[in-house]
């Protein structure tokens, strides 16, 4: 393949993920600037995967290179633990604020406040359960793709979702 042909696929393929990307990538760093490092990373690995992509499952494909990116990541820049930290909500707040009448203030701080809970919840999970429930809850992929993923069984993957949750509602009620 020519390198322009290489650039309209990696367009193709690659940009209409890039937020799911920056998302995930945000959930296993912990905050915004670090996601942004290893999309950046991810995106040159995928660039240079383009020309053997099967053309089946792009978003998945794209997420799994993330994925990989973030322990990569991980790794060397935090090698004794894998302590994430972060507030999802602060840095929704930051990447765009408007200005609401008195209602519309009282329902977005009802709901920035669930999100963060959430979040805070969230970040008390192991990894493994904490990444599972992210690439289902959050992006929506399907068990058949976070299994292929995460190269474990699907039954694997419904078991840690299922414990996920429960520990998530745990971690939720032990904060309210």
């Amino acid at each position: 393949m020519s390198e322009r042909a290489l650039a309209e696929r990696f367009n193709e393929v690659v940009l209409p993920h890039l937020g799911d990307a920056l998302a995930l990538a945000r959930w296993l760093t912990g905050n915004a600037a670090d996601a942004e490092d290893v999309v950046q990373e991810a995106c040159v690995q995928a660039l240079s995967g383009i020309g053997s992509y099967a053309g089946r499952g792009a978003r998945p494909w794209l997420l799994a290179i993330v994925r990989n990116a973030c322990f990569q990541w991980l790794a060397k820049n935090r090698p004794r633990s894998l302590v994430l930290v972060g507030d999802m909500a602060e840095v929704e707040d930051a990447a765009g604020e408007r200005v609401l009448d008195e209602p519309e203030q009282e329902v977005e701080l009802m709901r920035q406040a669930d999100a963060a809970e959430i979040a805070r919840a969230l970040q008390t999970l192991a990894l493994p359960y904490r990444e599972v429930l992210v690439m289902r809850d959050i992006n929506e992929l399907s068990y058949k793709e976070i299994a292929s993923m995460l190269a474990v069984p699907i039954g694997t993957v419904m078991s840690r979702l299922s414990r996920g949750r429960v520990q998530l509602a745990a971690a939720i009620r032990r904060s309210s």
